[in-house]
């Protein structure tokens, strides 16, 4: 089977990454689930920082093969090529560093130092299935940081980046280059470009939808023909509850 399209080929709405910014990952995920992607919730990823906002950019991708001696002593961060210096260096602003580290935690994928320099740069996030060392220091960050945990040993000792640019797996999920990745206090969602239009199109009504069903139920409302709407007059308060809003 052949890969997506290339990213450049396909052009995104002006409006499409500031809905999905309005948007959670857990509506994101019934929608894509609705089309079949029952794969891209990035697993055992979640925000370093407590008060981290909505996260929403195209994927840059690096990926990580398993260190040995010979390829990862630590002067290897003298090197000027060096995958993980070039990958933050090159990050393009409002994009979405996403590393692959084989969900393997033992290690770092990067510190503060570097998270720093990603947000000085305007990415706008990074995510990694790998640790993150110095944590606190990144968890204070603007820019949010999704990682499997904290963890303190450089990534050299676990972790020889060598691809960047290229098709990657990331918390067990497919994530191609130009992906739009959703992120917030529930995780990291992976939207697939060729689908970024019309999910964040969706999530619109859908988010309104839900703010309303909560409104009901804490109001002592049941759930049975509410969540979901299959009692018409639902759908009929609804409509008067958004025109209630829009007056």
């Amino acid at each position: 089977m052949p890969n997506p399209p290339d990213a450049a080929t396909i052009d995104l709405a002006p409006d499409t990454l500031d809905r999905l910014k309005q948007a959670s990952t857990a509506s994101v995920a019934t929608l894509l689930f609705k089309r079949g992607y029952h794969n891209a919730y990035i697993q055992g990823v979640l925000p370093l920082g407590r008060d981290t906002g909505t996260m929403v950019g195209p994927a840059y991708t690096l990926r990580h093969i398993p260190a040995r001696p010979d390829t990862d002593p630590l002067e290897a961060f003298r090197e000027p090529d060096h995958p993980q210096r070039v990958a933050v260096e090159d990050c393009p602003p409002g994009a979405v560093l996403v590393m692959d580290c084989r969900q393997d935690a033992s290690a770092a994928s990067a510190g503060t130092i570097l998270l720093t320099r990603c947000q000085r740069r305007g990415v706008a996030g990074v995510v990694s299935d790998g640790g993150i060392r110095d944590a606190a220091g990144a968890a204070a960050l603007d820019m949010p940081v999704f990682a499997a945990k904290p963890s303190a040993p450089t990534n050299l000792t676990k972790h020889h980046a060598v691809d960047i640019g290229l098709p990657i797996a990331c918390g067990g999920v497919a994530v191609y280059p130009g992906d739009i990745l959703l992120g917030d206090a529930d995780g990291v969602m992976v939207i697939p470009r060729h689908l970024a239009d019309e999910i964040a199109a969706e999530t619109t009504g859908m988010e309104l939808f839900e703010a309303f069903v909560l409104e009901q139920v804490e109001g002592g409302a049941s759930i049975r023909g509410l969540y979901p709407p299959t009692e018409p007059k639902t759908l009929e308060a609804f409509e008067t509850w958004k025109a209630s809003r829009d007056a």
